[in-house]
């Protein structure tokens, strides 16, 4: 076993990640139609970058390998999903309700204590969570101080209720 090493620099993130896509105009319709991604740049027919905030690419989008393919089928290595942290509850709630505006189906939704998070599959069967963070000092813990996630249901209508909506 390789001895312990320090823990990687607190400043890295994780910068974009690259879908691979069998439609290039159905993965945009659901990135940047139903989400409300922005395109940043399309490379022709096989690529496209899209954003939040004028960022240049949080999701490539890409048929370089895929033009045309099936997702994977089940019990196979891959992805799981690609998580897309929101700055505020009320941020998600708006994506919950583009998403219901959509007619877009949720795999699940849950509270983890720590975030509240909706999950989905976007066009291509890739997985999608969408969430948003508490703050730090709400997180449960337990009584020594550790960190205690959870995964309970969450509450849908409580969730628009932070949009405005009732």
């Amino acid at each position: 076993m390789t001895p312990p090493r320090p823990p990687i620099d607190a400043g890295v993130t994780i910068g974009h990640v690259h879908l691979k896509v069998a439609d290039l105009d159905r993965a945009l319709d659901f990135y940047c139609g139903v989400l409300g991604f922005e395109l940043m740049q399309r490379m022709g027919p096989q690529a496209a970058f899209v954003s939040a905030g004028g960022y240049h690419h949080h999701l490539g989008l890409n048929t370089w390998e895929s033009l045309g393919g099936s997702p994977p089928p089940p019990g196979h290595t891959g992805l799981y999903h690609v998580a897309i942290r929101y700055p505020s509850r009320a941020a998600l709630a708006d994506a919950m309700r583009r998403l219901r505006d959509a007619d877009h189906p949720l795999d699940g939704a849950a509270d983890h204590g720590v975030s509240e998070a909706l999950y989905l599959r976007d066009p291509d069967a890739n997985g999608v969570e969408l969430y948003w963070d508490r703050p730090t000092e709400e997180w449960p813990r337990d009584p020594s101080g550790t960190l205690a996630m959870v995964t309970e249901p969450l509450d849908l209508r409580g969730l628009l209720a932070a949009a405005g909506e009732h």
